[in-house]
């Protein structure tokens, strides 16, 4: 079934095509972004990327599968008021993950650069593999607990 996940925001539109959900690890990844007609002047650049990064406890870690930036100056701008689309095969890993400690989450972010140095920022999260969800070990009181047979 096709889907569309998208972030709208007043400055722009970011969005990618679901065909399944959760990803498998060599799908194509499809989407566009376009910029609001009445903000297109206000915005100098953008980048576009398909990333990783984790979140938990520890240091925080990220990868960068896909990027692509656009500018609307020079002799290689563009116009970002007409949508922009983008393809990428995603790789094998990581996959998603939700950890008790650690997460690994994937996103495709857009990242609009604007005049006196402003930035926006929009994402659209996505799931990459079918790894389960990590589950809270469970907890024995003391008193249920077979002396001959601890785990048992």
């Amino acid at each position: 079934m096709r889907a569309v996940s998208t972030n709208q925001s007043p400055l722009a539109d970011l969005r990618i095509e679901q065909v399944d959900n959760p990803f498998a690890p060599g799908d194509v990844l499809k989407g566009s972004f376009v910029v609001h007609v009445e903000h297109a002047e206000e915005v100098k650049s953008a980048e576009l990327s398909v990333l990783w990064y984790t979140a938990g406890k520890g240091e925080e870690d990220f990868g960068v599968h896909y990027f692509k930036r656009y500018t609307t100056e020079g002799p290689d701008g563009v116009e970002l008021a007409r949508r922009r689309e983008f393809r990428t095969l995603l790789p094998e890993q990581p996959l998603s993950y939700d950890g008790l400690i650690v997460k690994v989450c994937w996103c495709a972010r857009l990242r609009l650069f604007m005049s006196r140095g402003r930035q926006q920022v929009l994402e659209v999260p996505l799931k990459l593999g079918e790894v389960a969800p990590a589950r809270p070990p469970k907890l024995v009181p003391a008193d249920e607990v077979d002396e001959e047979d601890p785990l048992g």
